[in-house]
C-alpha cells in the first residue's frame, strides 16, 4: 500500500487531478469547491502546468473546450450556479466529441440557495447537462478516497469514448478530510489522432466543430455518438451492494447520503430488518439492470437523497412497476441522520409509525 494522506476532500480530488495528467484547470471561484480551485493556483506553476481564473463560468468552460481540442487533459470545477452557467460550454464540448473533467461540488440551490450540502443537481448532471441530445459520464463518489479513485478513471473513459465526464460530489465530501492512498498513474494514449495539433505535413487537418448545417448529416453524426453512449451503458456501469445477498428492503443512495444509509442499514439490521444498499457509483450510465435484477428478490425500494427527489424516477424506471417504490429525502442542504433514515426503513417495513 502506497503512502497515506490526510487530506480535504477538494484537496484531494485537485492532487488526483494533477496525479493523472491534467496540466490545464480554467476555474471561479465559488463555494463550496473554492479549494479545487486555490489548490490548483498553488500546484499547477510548480510543474509546468496552467492555472487560469477565468473572469468568469461561461470564459471557463469554453478554455476547457480550447484545451481538449488540442489533445490536452483539462478540467474545470465548480458548483451549482456555477454549473448552470457552463450548460452551454459542455454542450458545445459533447457536440464536439472532446474528453474534458468537469466537477461539481453540489451546494443547496436552486438560485443562489445555501452552500450547505445538497443532492439537487442529479437531474442537471444525468437529463441535461446542456441543450441537445448528449450525456455525460457522470460519476459520484461516497469518500475522499473514492474521489481520489474516480478523477483518473474518468479521465481515461473520457478519452476512450471522447464522452465529457462530471465528477458528482457535494459541500459534505468536499470539505471533509480523510486519509487517502492514491493510486499508480494510468497509461495515457500517445496518440490522440483527433486533436489539433498541426498537422506537421503528415495527415490531413483535423476539425473540432458542433456546428452542422445539413440535417441529414447531424442526425448521422449524433447517432453515431449515440452508439457509443450504448457501449458505455453495457461495460461501464459502476454499482456497490451493501447486504443485499438476503435483503427484503433495497434503499438506493449515492454519494455521501449512501454512507448515511449504510450506517441506518446497520441499525435496521439490529432491529430484525432485512435491509440492503444499492448505491450507484456511475449516475449515467445508471445501473438499471442491478436494481431490476434487486426487484425479483425485495419487496420494496426506498430511495434516500439530499434533494426533494430526482433519483427516483430512475430506480422507478429500473423497477418498472414491479415493486412499490417510496422516497425519504431532505433538502435545502439538511443533512438527514441515520435515525432519520432508520426510521424511513421501519416504516417501509410496517414496523414504524
Amino acid at each position: 500500500m502506497g503512502k497515506k494522506y490526510l487530506m480535504k476532500g477538494n484537496e484531494a480530488l485537485a492532487e488526483a487531478a494533477i496525479r493523472a495528467g491534467c496540466r490545464h484547470f480554467f476555474g471561479y471561484p465559488i463555494t463550496p469547491q473554492t479549494e479545487v480551485a486555490a489548490y490548483m493556483a498553488k500546484r499547477m506553476p510548480k510543474i509546468g502546468g496552467t492555472y487560469l481564473q477565468a473572469e468568469s463560468e461561461v470564459a471557463a468552460i469554453n478554455m476547457v473546450l480550447g484545451a481538449a481540442s488540442a489533445g490536452a487533459r483539462a478540467m474545470t470545477s465548480s458548483s451549482s450556479p456555477g454549473i448552470s452557467l457552463k450548460t452551454e460550454g459542455i454542450s458545445y464540448i459533447a457536440a464536439s466529441d472532446l474528453p474534458a473533467l468537469i466537477v461539481n461540488v453540489m451546494r443547496g440551490s436552486p438560485g443562489l440557495g445555501g452552500i450547505q450540502p445538497s443532492q439537487a443537481d442529479y437531474w442537471q448532471a444525468t437529463k441535461a447537462p446542456g441543450h441537445g441530445d448528449a450525456q455525460l459520464l457522470v460519476f459520484a463518489p461516497s469518500s475522499v478516497q473514492e474521489i481520489v479513485d474516480l478523477v483518473g478513471h474518468a479521465f481515461s473513459l473520457s478519452e476512450q469514448y471522447r464522452i465529457p465526464a462530471m465528477l458528482l460530489a457535494d459541500g459534505m465530501l468536499g470539505q471533509m478530510m480523510e486519509p487517502v492512498v492514491f493510486p499508480e498513474e494510468e497509461p495515457r494514449p500517445a496518440e490522440k489522432p483527433w486533436a489539433l495539433t498541426g498537422t506537421k505535413g503528415k495527415r490531413p487537418p483535423n476539425i473540432v466543430n458542433s456546428l452542422y448545417l445539413t440535417p441529414s448529416q447531424l442526425e448521422e453524426i449524433i447517432r453515431e455518438r449515440y452508439q457509443r453512449y450504448a457501449v458505455v451503458q453495457e461495460r461501464e456501469v459502476m454499482v456497490e451492494q451493501y447486504r443485499m445477498e438476503d435483503a427484503e428492503y433495497a434503499l438506493v443512495a449515492y454519494g455521501a447520503m449512501a454512507r448515511i444509509v449504510k450506517s441506518a442499514v446497520d441499525q435496521a439490521r439490529e432491529m430484525g430488518i432485512q435491509a440492503g444498499l444499492i448505491r450507484p457509483i456511475t449516475l449515467w450510465p445508471f445501473p438499471t439492470k442491478e436494481i431490476a435484477a434487486a426487484a425479483e428478490q425485495v419487496r420494496s425500494f426506498l430511495c434516500v437523497e439530499m434533494s426533494m427527489g430526482q433519483m427516483i424516477e430512475d430506480v422507478r424506471l429500473a423497477v418498472n412497476g414491479s415493486r412499490p417504490v417510496e422516497f425519504y429525502g431532505r433538502t435545502g442542504g439538511v443533512v438527514p441522520t441515520p435515525a432519520e433514515v432508520r426510521i424511513a426503513i421501519e416504516k417501509l417495513a410496517g414496523k414504524g409509525n
